[in-house]
């Protein structure tokens, strides 16, 4: 019985109460009078028994507060609703009293007996005062009820991977030590290949685990027979028959929340290059395994459709075109659709699209590569001098297949034709015999190029054909005003060979021209280009006459100049400048004849370059009566150099040998 105290915190109070006794409370509804009173002048209410809540679990009263004078309400109805409380005050009752029930002595294990069921009259939504637990207290070990619904019973979301466990079962045993060891095992049952029991060897217990993957959609209970058995059994007890006993598992499998699942792992459309936008091509299909079967959306992954040519449908999975397609661009279209569960968008599951573009006969035939050839002067009527081959870039069904022929301004009047082989080929033949290419060097042919698909495409090209002279072998020669490089002209050794011999005659005729122009210049050379390249500057100048302490002059006397006059002109005579430890020379003779032999030399070898005498004599004291033996100042009063100096080598070489055959024996060289 459920019971609710006479002593209670319900009360009711007005706002208009002023605690002056003017005020008068009053209770109406279930139970009011009766089960329910109010004191009418505080407004507290009160129960005067006690409540069963199996009979009535609420109670709706109304309260009111009056003018106790005038029995006016001074404050609109109030309604309250007492619940009753659940306590454990009841038993479980089974519905019979006798339950009856057969089964056939042969049955196996886990077969279905009967159905048992209890009610209990408490509350289900408070506490556990209403849940009722089964179990056998007689008829074991043939039969096993479910603890919960009359007969051991699991549950597992089909998420679980393999291994997870699911629970444990015991069985007991009153033997100790190794005698009360017990091993489990699946005998029977719906899911020996999907569960798997092993024994916790410190508890005894059995425990069911996992073995394979779950699908709720698929199976959603499993019923498995477990033998319990004892691995230690002593020989003298073995005709007490087996030492196991069994009892029968359900497995409930529960639903979780799974990805939406495509109808195809993979989809492979078509549609024609000439599609227009917003042609549809195909669809997708995708569902949610779950049973609650939530509605999915679909989306394209813009990843794999960067410029957006196709689209979809988000409700019922339409894939259409959105922008013009080209098979000669691009051929397949390899995309990715989703499917998302629009209640959960974290469920979601993508598809491979593979959408192939058809071809439609929208480009013409072209030449395969650009055609220039040549038709030699002497060539006969119906010679083949051309052949021809064209591409297309459509891939028709049956192949390609091309014709060819003369452009019709070109038809008549040719001196050409053309011979279409039917083999996607044609020849260019001669129409005549013999051409002139002073009269016409080059003959440009227009051919009309036709593909046979439809709608039917044809280009022109144009063929330029170059008359050229040829050996009797037909090789060509020459092409008018140039040579046109041929397979069947001069070799590359040739043209080379040709080459070399102009290369090797032009620099026999600049060399003769230049020899010729030696022999006719005069003693000394007088061209400033040669000179100025040959000057070797020391860039010391002593003091002249005045100054032969500082310079011994004596070590410009080579005495092997003197004796072998047939020097080399051809290089700088390096041996005149090196170094020699000579002593001092006061004789002017040495340095005079020195002189006169090398001026004698130079006037008498006309072809003489002036390197000899520039280099020997470069050297010059201040205050000399000779001047500069060099013409190149180093300072002018315009400013600009006189580099015509050549002309006048010879009386300075005559000056500065008078001159120091004239000076006295007691004057420093």
């Amino acid at each position: 019985m459920s019971s609710l105290p006479k002593k209670t915190n319900l009360s009711l109070h007005s706002d208009q109460d002023r605690g002056d006794g003017s005020l008068k409370y009053i209770l109406s509804g279930d139970g009011a009078g009766d089960l329910f009173i109010i004191n009418e002048n505080t407004g507290d209410i009160q129960a005067t028994k006690r409540l069963d809540r199996e009979e009535k679990p609420v109670y709706i009263l109304r309260a009111q507060a009056i003018n106790r004078r005038t029995g006016r309400p001074v404050e609109p109805e109030s309604e309250f609703i007492i619940k009753i409380h659940d306590i454990n005050d009841n038993e479980p009752i089974f519905t019979k009293e006798v339950y009856t029930a057969t089964v056939p002595e042969m049955s196996d294990v886990g077969t279905f007996v009967v159905q048992v069921t209890a009610t209990d009259a408490d509350d289900p939504t408070y506490g556990n005062s209403a849940k009722v637990v089964y179990s056998i207290l007689q008829g074991q070990p043939y039969f096993s009820v479910e603890s919960e619904t009359g007969t051991y019973q699991f549950k597992t979301p089909e998420s679980s991977p393999p291994g997870t466990p699911i629970g444990r079962i015991k069985a007991s045993d009153v033997d100790i030590g190794e005698n009360a060891e017990i091993e489990y095992s699946i005998t029977e049952g719906e899911g020996l290949d999907i569960f798997d029991i092993i024994t916790d060897q410190e508890t005894q217990e059995g425990i069911i685990t996992v073995k394979k993957l779950l699908d709720f959609e698929k199976k959603k209970v499993y019923t498995l027979k477990v033998e319990a058995s004892n691995p230690h059994v002593e020989p003298r007890f073995l005709y007490l028959g087996p030492f196991k006993d069994s009892a029968t598992v359900r497995i409930m499998v529960e639903d979780v929340d799974e990805p939406p699942v495509f109808s195809k792992l993979a989809y492979i459309l078509q549609i024609r290059e000439d599609a227009q936008i917003n042609t549809t091509i195909g669809s997708v299909s995708a569902q949610d395994p779950d049973a609650a079967r939530n509605p999915v959306k679909y989306s394209v992954d813009r990843h794999t459709d960067m410029d957006r040519i196709f689209n979809i449908d988000s409700a019922n999975g339409s894939i259409f075109t959105s922008k013009l397609l080209d098979r000669e661009t691009l051929l397949w279209h390899n995309i990715t659709v989703i499917a998302t569960e629009i209640n959960n968008p974290k469920q979601s599951s993508r598809v491979p699209l593979y959408i192939k573009v058809l071809d439609v006969n929208d480009n013409a035939p072209e030449f395969a590569e650009f055609y220039e050839t040549f038709v030699c002067e002497k060539a006969k009527a119906d010679q083949l001098i051309q052949t021809l081959r064209a591409i297309d870039k459509d891939d028709p069904y049956s192949g390609h297949q091309f014709s060819f022929s003369l452009a019709p301004e070109a038809a008549s009047g040719s001196n050409f034709t053309i011979q279409d082989n039917k083999d996607n080929t044609a020849g260019i033949l001669t129409r005549k015999n013999g051409y002139n290419r002073h009269e016409m060097s080059t003959y440009l042919l227009p051919v009309v190029i036709s593909d046979n698909d439809y709608p039917v495409q044809s280009s022109t090209g144009t063929v330029t054909v170059r008359v050229c002279a040829c050996d009797h072998h037909g090789n060509m020669q020459s092409c008018h005003a140039e040579a046109l490089v041929h397979p069947t002209g001069l070799s590359t050794g040739a043209l080379i060979a040709i080459l070399l011999c102009i290369v090797t005659l032009l620099v026999t005729v600049v060399l003769f021209a230049a020899l010729r122009r030696q022999r006719k210049k005069e003693p000394l050379i007088i061209s400033k280009e040669d000179i100025r390249d040959n000057i070797v500057s020391y860039n010391d100048e002593g003091g002249g006459e005045e100054d032969t302490q500082a310079f011994d002059i004596g070590t410009l006397r080579n005495p092997e100049a003197i004796e072998d006059s047939k020097l080399r002109r051809d290089i700088v005579p390096e041996a005149l400048f090196l170094p020699r430890r000579t002593p001092a020379a006061r004789d002017n003779t040495d340095v005079r004849d020195f002189i006169n032999q090398r001026l004698k030399e130079n006037d008498t070898d006309p072809t003489a370059p002036p390197y000899d005498s520039l280099a020997t004599y470069a050297y010059e004291g201040t205050g000399s009566v000779a001047d500069s033996l060099s013409s190149l100042e180093s300072v002018t009063t315009d400013g600009d150099q006189d580099y015509d100096y050549l002309s006048d080598w010879g009386p300075r070489f005559k000056k500065l040998a008078d001159m120091y055959g004239g000076v006295d024996s007691d004057k420093d060289s």
